[in-house]
């Protein structure tokens, strides 16, 4: 499968209260037939598929949310060429589905409740809000092909204190044709929103809410087995639209000069020295215009991208599996006043059982940012990711996840290098496979060269209902 080199309004229905949604999921999970079987469920556009290669207990288990948006965006960027199989029973003692159909749906529906303190230099707020999601998957079993719908949404509600309400949404769907014994096509398609993060370099200072990214994806790919040679073609396309931002003076100000298209083309092959290991070469070339040739402040920031890379993928079965990559990327943008950002690419995820009921997941991604200030290209961010998922009892697991991520803007340029670091721990308790008892705590932290630091703290405990 050849890895998507991409990248993330929520409508009014979203903003439905809390307890209406929760009894309304309740009565819909009751309600539904008992009889089914359990089956397996920056700048760059983001592939819609459901990941193979995460392990049973990662991707049946809710992260911190404070690592959340890095995870699904590291979990969706990396797809390898073979499609790594997945651990056995994944969804072991899971809740079995909905058979409609030829289709087995597993929704699952979560209430939480959530205190948080964020602290940005010498002034600081927290709040307390109810966080609703919804998400679920939707899976086909037919003898040939396949199609995998997966969705996820969430709204937070504020009771008391200050603080930006997060809502986001993500829903993706792939459909795997088997053409033959040795080639498989795949077609994708994908929607996203998310609310721009007040510690974003882009973020506008002085904002009562942020701007509202919506993502809109599509993707198609060919793989073909040519003996020890395994070679896969896919093309990727990408449009990324902001919404006004609301200031504090009760003004808004429009960022459709931000709007823009992405498409990129990527190959890739691989030679197989053992069904364990398959070293391999991939290339990709990009073009993103933006909907207005030039933005506020008169510079054209579309740009053409570039990418070379070679990498091992390794499969020893559920105990070790995925791959990493090393390689180079460069950005050119069309206006000459903006510098060319280019650097060493790392990229890559690996899932490591050491023992039964213990899960890690390694995962490092590079990808632009590019930038809205005057004169300033952007930056290049190396992100790297952890989850270890530990079962202690058959019916409590708990999970231990840090995030780090390093902006790194050009020499010359007027804004400073950025680290950000994300940890978070928490439990969940199955009081049956189908409610599951949840609590979790995070903490970020941004530090920058220039500027005041920023600290965000939070702690949740919540329930969630599976069918």
């Amino acid at each position: 499968m050849v890895p998507n080199i991409s990248r993330s309004t929520m409508s009014g229905a979203l903003r439905v209260k809390s307890p209406a949604w929760l009894l309304a999921g309740c009565a819909f999970l009751t309600c539904a037939p008992a009889s089914a079987q359990s089956l397996a469920p920056a700048d760059q556009p983001i592939p819609a598929i459901i990941d193979p290669q995460a392990t049973g207990a990662v991707a049946g288990t809710d992260l911190s949310p404070a690592l959340d948006e890095d995870f699904n965006r590291l979990n969706r960027r990396e797809e390898t060429i073979d499609r790594l199989r997945r651990r056995i029973d994944p969804d072991d003692g899971q809740a079995p589905g909905i058979r409609i159909g030829t289709f087995v749906l597993k929704p699952a529906l979560s209430e939480t409740f959530n205190h948080e303190r964020q602290k940005n230099g010498g002034s600081s707020e927290s709040r307390s809000f109810m966080e609703t999601g919804l998400k679920g998957s939707l899976t086909s079993d037919w003898s040939r092909h396949q199609l995998s719908v997966t969705g996820e949404g969430v709204i937070q509600n504020n009771i008391s204190g200050e603080g930006e309400e997060e809502p986001r949404a993500d829903v993706d769907a792939e459909l795997r044709l088997d053409l033959g014994e040795e080639t498989t096509a795949r077609l994708r398609a994908g929607y996203s929103f998310e609310r721009e993060d007040a510690n974003d370099p882009n973020a506008i200072a002085d904002a009562e809410t942020q701007s509202g990214v919506d993502t809109y994806r599509l993707g198609a790919a060919i793989e073909r087995d040519l003996g020890l040679i395994r070679g896969a073609v896919g093309v990727d396309f990408e449009r990324r639209t902001y919404g006004n931002v609301d200031l504090d003076d009760g003004r808004t100000l429009s960022q459709e000069d931000r709007d823009r298209n992405l498409a990129t083309l990527t190959a890739r092959i691989g030679y197989e020295l053992s069904p364990a290991l398959i070293p391999f070469l991939e290339a990709s070339a990009g073009k993103s215009v933006y909907d207005l040739r030039r933005d506020t402040f008169g510079f054209e920031r579309s740009y053409e991208s570039y990418a070379g890379r070679a990498g091992m993928e390794v499969d020893f079965g559920e105990k070790l599996n995925g791959e990493l990559a090393l390689g180079y990327e460069t950005f050119r943008f069309d206006d000459r006043r903006l510098e060319d950002l280019g650097g060493v690419s790392l990229d890559g995820r690996v899932n490591w059982s050491p023992h039964r009921g213990t899960d890690v997941l390694f995962g490092m991604l590079t990808y632009v940012d590019p930038s809205t200030t005057p004169g300033e290209a952007g930056s290049i961010n190396y992100e790297l990711t952890n989850v270890v998922t530990q079962q202690l009892r058959s019916t409590l697991v708990g999970r231990l996840s840090n995030s780090v991520t390093w902006r790194d803007f050009p020499s010359d340029a007027t804004a400073s290098d950025e680290t950000a670091w994300r940890a978070g721990a928490g439990l969940t308790w199955d009081m049956s496979r189908y409610l599951a008892l949840t609590g979790d705590l995070s903490y970020e932290r941004t530090n920058r060269d220039q500027g005041a630091s920023s600290d965000t703290a939070r702690v949740g405990v919540g329930l969630t209902l599976r069918r």
